[in-house]
């Protein structure tokens, strides 16, 4: 957006030997495994990298900002000269090793352009279909049918349970680059505990998405203008266990995609206008962290709009009485209404067609689903001029 150039470092005496309290368990790395005990794991004396046992900086006109993962660094600054003289004060007190550029961090892949940045998961996703046998599979369009639904299916088979939560996991951490597989993913998470056939079948639909999809990843344009934007959108009763609703929220920051989420909420929301309501409720606490975290790069917003699709929902924010339709709703609901009457963001009414929340509550048919895949700015590297 502007003009970031992005590099990185590394710490070449990092913390990573000192003994650990806690009891750690890893499993048996690639090439080092046990012949006679090939699924044992390893319990671990000393930390190691990745682990949280393991043990910002800006200035007026124009900004540096750092980042440090144990002895990973990354920084970045619309002023090059920033970055040399950032390298050549942390040189004189640690002994480093300059990598250049940033390209590839825990697992993110990072492409550096005239026009912008593209952030993926192309070798992460390759390596992932790879591990669960789905390398030759047959590609889906879309990674969750609209007439499929999940449930625990308790008079199927169950399935390993380590095997189908190893997937999650590694489907949660693909997230971080793919938000169009976040509602997926979601869904299939909830059965953890007792997986079933079904629920594989699920996870493989996703697989086979991502196998057609594999160069995919989030698109940052440069020269877009600084204004934050939210959108809010729930699935009222989508849950058919429980009758809970779902919650999809994301911001945009320009034309960027900077913060997405989808949860189920915690209690059953009596109608589709209490649903949107407590959506929004998310939408404002995220909405606030953003504007602080923006403040310290020197942004001052005020008044950030939320889309929502849901004039009841608009109404009861913005009306101070209790009434027989509300005074049920928990209290930590009407935090919205507190912001909105101090001016820290503003709801507005958007049609149904535009709301990008959208594809974070429910599954939704192919059109739809690559409208607004494309729309949130989930691109193919091939497309990339």
């Amino acid at each position: 957006m502007h003009d970031f150039k992005l590099f990185q470092m590394d710490v070449k005496s990092a913390f990573l030997n000192g003994y650990i309290n806690e009891e750690v368990y890893v499993s048996q790395p690639p090439g080092f495994t046990d012949f006679n005990f090939p699924k044992h794991v390893y319990k671990l004396k000393k930390a190691l990298y990745g682990l949280k046992q393991a043990p910002r900086q800006c200035k007026s006109g124009s900004i540096l900002l750092v980042q440090v993962y144990v002895d990973d660094i990354i920084f970045g600054s619309t002023n090059e000269s920033l970055c040399e003289e950032f390298v050549n004060n942390i040189k004189g007190e640690f002994d480093m090793s300059m990598t250049g550029e940033l390209s590839f961090f825990l697992g993110l892949q990072v492409k550096q352009l005239k026009e912008g940045i593209f952030l993926h998961q192309t070798k992460y996703t390759k390596e992932l279909l790879k591990k669960f046998e789905m390398e030759n599979c047959k590609s889906s369009n879309i990674p969750m049918s609209t007439n499929i639904y999940l449930d625990s299916d308790a008079t199927r088979k169950g399935v390993d349970q380590t095997k189908y939560r190893g997937i999650i996991g590694s489907l949660l951490y693909l997230t971080a680059s793919r938000p169009d597989i976040m509602f997926s993913v979601c869904s299939c998470a909830r059965y953890q505990a007792a997986p079933k056939e079904s629920h594989v079948a699920a996870v493989k639909r996703i697989l086979k998405y991502l196998k057609g999809t594999i160069n995919c990843g989030l698109w940052y344009p440069k020269g877009t203008s600084p204004t934050l934007i939210g959108f809010s959108d729930a699935d009222f009763a989508g849950c058919k266990l429980d009758r809970k609703s779902t919650s999809g929220i994301c911001h945009v920051f320009g034309e960027c995609l900077v913060s997405w989420h989808n949860k189920k909420q915690a209690c059953v929301a009596l109608s589709t206008a209490e649903a949107e309501y407590i959506a929004a409720g998310s939408f404002c606490a995220q909405s606030i962290w953003l504007k602080q975290q923006l403040q310290d790069f020197g942004l001052k917003l005020h008044n950030i709009p939320l889309k929502c699709d849901n004039t009841s929902a608009i109404k009861i924010t913005k009306n101070p009485i209790m009434h027989s339709r509300t005074k049920h709703i928990e209290v930590r609901h009407h935090f919205i209404r507190d912001h909105v009457e101090k001016g820290d963001c503003d709801i507005e009414f958007v049609n149904s067609e535009d709301q990008l929340a959208d594809i974070f509550t429910k599954p939704l048919a192919k059109e739809r689903f690559f409208n607004l895949r494309t729309k949130l700015g989930i691109l193919s590297e091939d497309n990339l001029s």
